[in-house]
C-alpha cells in the first residue's frame, strides 16, 4: 500500500513558482492539484463521494495538466466529463476552463455505468470533477449550520451532551464528527469500511475507533453525561447498527446518516467489509447494486423507526429516500422523515447564502489566518459568519492547501472578493485566492429529493435556474466554469465555478460580475417562487447588504397580479 500512495501521490504546488503562462492557468493547476492531494481513492482518481472524479483516466489527467501549462491568456480549455477535447482562442475575459461532466439523456445508473465502462463518462459528483473539493471542512458548516437549526427547533439552542447518531465516515460524511463536536455535543459515526474511519482519525477529524455498538453507546453516554465532546467511528454497516441501536432501547438525540447512497456501486451492503465490498462489485455488478439497495432500505427503515420514538431524523442529501423508491419502496413509506434543505436550511439560500469558500493557493497559514481576520471585518455584525469562523479556525485542521468554508451571502462575497483582491496587490497576502462554492448553494441546483424539494410554488423539478446560474458566471468572466448533472442520476443538474483574485484590475472586474451574479440568481429563484425573504433582498432589504436586484416592473408586485390562462399578466 504505501508504495501506490507513493506512486499516485500529488501535493499541489505551493509559494511563487509560474508554472503556466498565468496566474489564473497556474491557480487552476493547483486546484486540481489540491484535489489530487485529498483524495479519497488517489489511484483511482476518485477525490470523495464514492466514485466522484476529477478526470476521466489518467491519460486524461496528464492531458489536462500540461493543456494549462500551455493555455494562452486568450484561450479557453474545454473538458468534456473529465478529458480535455479542445483548446479554444476566446479572449481575455473568457473563462479559462468550461466543463460538462455526467450529462446523459434517460439516465439510469445501469446506463451511467455502461457508458463509463466505454470510457465515455465519469462521475462528477459535486466538487471532484470542477477541481473545487478542498477536504472534509468542505460540507462542515453546512452540518453545523442544520444542527444548530435542530438545536433551535429541539433544543433551546444547546446541542451540550446530546448525542447524534449517523454514518457514513468518507470524504463527506467525516465532517460530521467535528460538525457535533463543535456544538458540544458527542457523535457516533458508523461506517463499514475500517479504512475509511481509520483515515478520518489519521486526519484529526474523528477521535476514536471501535467495533461495537454497546462499546461506542457506553463511551457515547459517559462523555454526554460530562458534557464531554467526542466523535466515535464504529466498525459496522448502518443497516444493521442502527436496528441494532433501536432494538436495544437506544434513544439518540438526532440520527442521520452520509452513506454514499447516491452513487449506490459505493454503498457497502450488510454483511461485507471494504474489502469484501470492493472484490464483490468488481465480480457482479447488477447483483452488488441489489444487495446495496435493499441494504438501504433496511437503514431507512430504521431511520423512519427512530423518528416515529420522537428522534429528531432527516435525509442529509444522500438521496437515500429516491434510491428506496427506486428500488421499490412507496414515496409516503420513504418521505416519512424529510430532506435537510426542505426542513432547515433553505431560510439561508433566500438570503443567498450557501457554502461559498476560499482557497490560498500560496501555500501559507498566514494568508488563511488574515482572510479570516478579513471575513470579520467584512461581516461584521453577521452572527452567523463572526460565530463559524471564530469556531472554525480555533477547532479545523489545514487539509491541502489552506482553504475556509463559510455562509456568506448576498453582498458579502462580492464585498469580500474584491477586499481580498486589494490585499493581494498590497502583498498583505502572498498569493492568489480561488473563490468557489459547493453546488449546495441558493441557485446553482435542482434536485427534487434534496436542495429544490418541496418549493412554495411547487417548481421542484424546474432546471432553468442552474443553467441560468452557468451562463451569468459564463457572461460576468469567471475563471472556470461546469454544468454537471449526476448527483442522483437521472434527477439533478448543478454548477460549479471557480472566481480566482490574483491583484489585478482585471480580477476586480471579473470578481465584482461573477460573484454577484453567481449567488443573486439563487436569490431571485426563490424570490420568483414567493419567499419573502427573498424578495427583501432583491428590494435592497435584506439583512446582510443594502444591494439590490432589477426585476422587470411587472414581477415586483406579482403576488397582486392576476395571471390569464396564457400564464401572461394582463395588459
Amino acid at each position: 500500500m504505501a508504495n501506490t500512495e507513493i506512486l499516485f501521490s500529488v501535493k499541489a504546488q505551493r509559494g511563487d513558482t509560474l508554472r503556466c503562462k498565468g496566474w489564473k492557468q497556474e491557480t487552476i493547476l493547483r486546484m486540481l492539484e489540491n484535489n489530487m492531494e485529498n483524495a479519497e481513492i488517489p489511484e483511482l482518481l476518485v477525490i470523495y463521494g464514492g466514485n466522484g472524479k476529477c478526470a476521466r483516466n489518467w491519460e486524461s489527467y496528464h492531458a489536462i495538466v500540461q493543456s494549462l501549462k500551455e493555455l494562452e491568456d486568450n484561450e479557453t480549455l474545454v473538458v468534456q466529463s473529465g478529458m480535455p477535447v479542445a483548446i479554444f482562442k476566446t479572449h481575455k475575459l473568457a473563462p479559462r476552463v468550461v466543463m460538462a461532466t455526467t450529462n446523459i439523456m434517460k439516465a439510469t445508473w445501469e446506463t451511467f455505468y455502461d457508458l463509463q465502462d466505454k470510457n465515455l463518462t465519469m462521475f462528477a459528483n459535486y466538487t471532484a470533477a470542477p477541481w473545487e473539493y478542498i477536504g472534509t471542512q468542505g460540507v462542515i458548516q453546512g452540518t453545523f449550520e442544520t444542527l444548530s437549526a435542530i438545536a433551535i427547533k429541539r433544543f433551546d439552542n444547546d446541542l451540550v451532551g446530546r448525542i447524534y447518531l449517523t454514518a457514513g465516515a468518507g470524504g463527506m460524511g467525516g465532517n460530521q464528527s467535528w460538525a457535533m463536536k463543535m456544538h458540544g455535543g458527542v457523535a457516533i459515526i458508523v461506517d463499514a469500511d475500517e479504512r475509511v474511519i481509520q483515515r478520518r482519525i489519521d486526519k484529526n477529524y474523528m477521535d476514536i475507533m471501535v467495533h461495537s455498538f454497546d462499546e461506542a453507546r457506553k463511551i457515547a453516554e459517559e462523555h454526554a453525561a460530562a458534557k464531554k465532546p467526542l466523535s466515535i467511528g464504529v466498525v459496522g454497516n448502518a443497516a444493521e447498527i442502527f436496528w441494532e441501536a433501536y432494538e436495544k432501547g437506544f434513544q439518540p438525540d438526532i440520527v442521520s446518516e452520509m452513506c454514499p447512497c447516491h452513487d449506490p456501486i459505493s454503498y457497502i451492503p450488510s454483511g461485507y467489509t471494504g474489502e469484501q465490498a470492493d472484490e464483490y462489485r468488481a465480480r457482479d455488478r447488477k447483483a452488488y447494486l441489489a444487495d446495496a439497495r435493499a441494504s438501504m432500505q433496511k437503514q431507512l427503515r430504521a431511520m423512519i423507526a427512530f423518528s416515529k420514538k420522537g428522534v429528531e431524523v432527516f435525509e442529509y442529501g444522500t438521496s437515500i429516500r429516491k434510491e428506496c423508491m427506486d428500488a421499490g419502496m412507496s414515496s409516503e413509506e420513504a418521505k416519512q422523515i424529510p430532506g435537510f434543505v426542505s426542513e432547515y436550511i433553505r431560510p439561508l439560500f433566500c438570503e443567498g447564502r450557501g457554502p461559498f469558500r476560499w482557497i490560498c493557493t500560496s501555500g501559507e497559514a498566514s494568508d488563511l489566518a488574515r482572510l479570516d481576520d478579513l471575513a470579520l471585518e467584512i461581516c461584521a455584525g453577521d452572527p452567523l459568519v463572526e460565530r463559524w469562523i471564530k469556531l472554525a479556525r480555533k477547532n479545523l485542521p489545514i487539509e491541502a492547501l489552506p482553504a475556509r468554508i463559510c455562509y456568506m451571502g448576498f453582498g458579502q462575497r462580492k464585498r469580500f472578493g474584491l477586499a481580498v483582491n486589494d490585499l493581494i496587490k498590497k502583498d498583505e497576502v502572498k498569493g492568489p485566492v480561488a473563490f468557489s462554492r459547493d453546488n449546495l448553494d441558493s441557485g446553482s441546483i435542482v434536485n427534487p429529493t434534496f436542495e429544490s424539494e418541496n418549493m412554495l410554488d411547487g417548481g421542484d423539478l424546474i432546471s432553468d435556474w442552474p443553467y441560468l446560474n452557468g451562463l451569468l458566471n459564463c457572461a460576468a468572466g469567471c475563471d472556470l466554469i461546469a454544468i454537471q448533472a449526476n448527483y442522483s442520476m437521472g434527477e439533478a443538474v448543478h454548477t460549479g465555478v471557480t472566481m480566482i483574485a490574483d491583484g489585478t484590475e482585471e480580477a476586480d472586474l471579473r470578481l465584482e460580475a461573477s460573484l454577484t451574479v453567481d449567488s443573486g440568481i439563487g436569490v431571485i429563484r426563490h424570490a420568483q417562487a414567493g419567499y419573502q425573504t427573498a424578495k427583501d433582498v432583491c428590494s435592497g432589504r435584506g439583512k446582510l447588504t443594502t444591494d439590490s436586484i432589477k426585476v422587470p416592473l411587472w414581477w415586483e408586485p406579482a403576488d397582486k397580479v392576476t395571471f390569464g390562462p396564457s400564464g401572461m399578466p394582463p395588459r
